[in-house]
């Protein structure tokens, strides 16, 4: 999944990884993906960003598994109903008005320690990208890595 690689300054190192989704809240697990840019980067202290650039999708962490992300598409259906209306598909009739609001209640981008080279997780904390759009997308998804 890892694509286009782009060194930055001194202590710091960006890369991209690329995840083909199916939308409607698709729940992926990239833990692997971005602990792999954590070791390459070669940083063994610091701080690990990993963003979702655009405004229907979200990173976050959970159990990965079969009812902790039901549970989660669940509560984030509570909270914006795909069947609600909502401005933005009045103004621009893309329908996708709830994974807007779901993303800027998530959030597009979390931060984690790197120690020793490795990302800081709990046992049962993964990584993961959900994608709120209402139509399957290929979502690259940033990963830098500030540290000594």
């Amino acid at each position: 999944m890892v694509s286009s690689k782009t060194e930055g300054t001194m202590g710091a190192f960006s890369d991209d990884i690329s995840v083909s989704t199916k939308g409607f809240g698709d729940v992926v697990d990239i833990t692997p993906d971005v602990q792999e840019v954590v070791g390459r980067s070669g940083i063994k202290s610091g701080i690990a960003c990993v963003a979702a650039p655009g405004s229907t999708a979200g990173i976050t962490t959970i159990e990965f598994e079969d009812g902790a992300v039901r549970d989660l598409k669940e509560a984030l259906d509570r909270l914006a109903p795909m069947k609600q209306h909502y401005h933005h598909d009045a103004r621009w009739g893309d329908g996708n008005g709830f994974a807007h609001v779901r993303s800027a209640l998530l959030g597009a981008s979390r931060s984690f320690p790197v120690q020793h080279g490795r990302l800081v997780l709990g046992t049962w904390q993964q990584v993961v990208l959900i994608d709120f759009d209402n139509r399957p997308r290929d979502r690259r998804i940033v990963v830098q890595v500030v540290g000594d």
